[in-house]
């Protein structure tokens, strides 16, 4: 046993960093890591925060992603060994065993740069489940984290993108990564600016990165003809009271516009890569996919990291991401 540290949710609105016995003696398949760097889920991690996920009870381990160096493997591991480098699924710790899946980091790409691509498989999921072309208009709503990747992956995969949000340094942040049409909807309409930039057709795609459901249902104006929806964001229980009949229209008739709303959840896919190749995509694909895409420089990340911290400031981080979303976009635990 080894003396480690973890982040923990110890009751609503708590944060804390505590000590605890870490086994590194790993099973049959399982990959043990040295934490380099973990990343935070703005979305994800705050609702359970808050108590707004039933199935995160306190005391919880929060984490999403991390990269880390592998100090041991089990036997039935391969292709992966001791001192290699390699971003897994796992909580924000000090040490961990990855279970579910672990990926190779490229040679030369900074592993608090990395650990982005764990986000980046979340906001590629809204790329898999559409059916954009060469040449498609596409709206995102919301450019958090996953909302401003995955503008970055449409318009990698040869889209016309408009990226929407009202904080300006969210806004700041996306045309530094690439993204040069974008609105802030707390000074302009989004409807009416999607409707002149679209010459009145509105957008093949729209990405509801939000998690609200507001933006859900005013995504569908943004819509064109047989257009479609992309529900990217999770609610976590927010609730919402409206006349939902001009939306049904708007799925169901064709002069309202007969738009598609598809979920676009992460775990839709296998997790393993299929060896025999019948199956196309899986998270482990996506995983490479967007590593690659990073250290290539296609994707974009360096500009989304806006603080670094180490783990004993880590109340710091959740409360900053809370209550200070015009400073707080990616946070990274340094756990070096």
């Amino acid at each position: 046993m080894i003396q480690a540290k973890q982040v923990v949710f110890a009751k609503p609105d708590v944060v804390l960093l505590e000590d605890f016995e870490f086994d590194p003696t790993p099973k049959e398949g399982e990959i043990v890591i040295r934490t380099l760097n973990s990343i935070i889920s703005t979305g994800t991690e705050l609702a359970c925060l808050a108590g707004l996920a039933n199935w995160a009870s306190f005391p919880f381990r929060p984490g999403y992603g991390a990269v880390g160096e592998v100090i041991a493997v089990g036997n039935a591991v391969k292709d992966i060994k001791v001192g290699d480098v390699v971003l897994t699924y796992s909580n924000h710790a000090s040490h961990a065993k990855a279970r579910i899946l672990a990926v190779k980091v490229p040679e030369g790409l900074l592993p608090e740069h990395a650990v982005f691509a764990r986000m980046a498989n979340v906001a590629i999921t809204a790329v898999r489940v559409s059916n954009s072309e060469l040449g498609d208009n596409v709206a995102v709503i919301g450019l958090g984290l996953v909302g401003n990747l995955a503008a970055q992956l449409f318009q990698i995969s040869g889209c016309r993108v408009i990226g929407i949000d009202r904080i300006p340094k969210r806004l700041e942040i996306a045309r530094t990564c690439g993204i040069e049409r974008l609105i802030n909807s707390s000074v302009a309409d989004p409807i009416q600016v999607v409707r002149e930039w679209t010459e009145g057709k509105g957008c093949e795609v729209v990405v509801d990165a939000t998690g609200n459901p507001q933006a859900s249902v005013m995504a569908a104006h943004l819509a064109s003809k047989n257009g479609e929806v992309i529900l990217l964001g999770s609610y976590f229980g927010r609730k919402m009271e409206t006349n939902v009949t001009e939306l049904l229209e708007r799925i169901h008739l064709w002069e309202h516009g007969c738009v598609t709303y598809k979920g676009a959840h992460e775990w839709r896919y296998p997790v393993k890569e299929d060896s025999q190749g019948f199956v196309k995509h899986s998270i482990e694909r996506n995983m490479k996919i967007n590593l690659r895409l990073i250290a290539e420089g296609e994707l974009k990340v360096a500009p989304l990291l806006t603080h670094k911290l180490k783990p004993e400031r880590c109340a710091e981080a959740y409360k900053g991401l809370r209550d200070r979303p015009e400073e707080f976009v990616g946070v990274v635990f340094d756990w070096t």
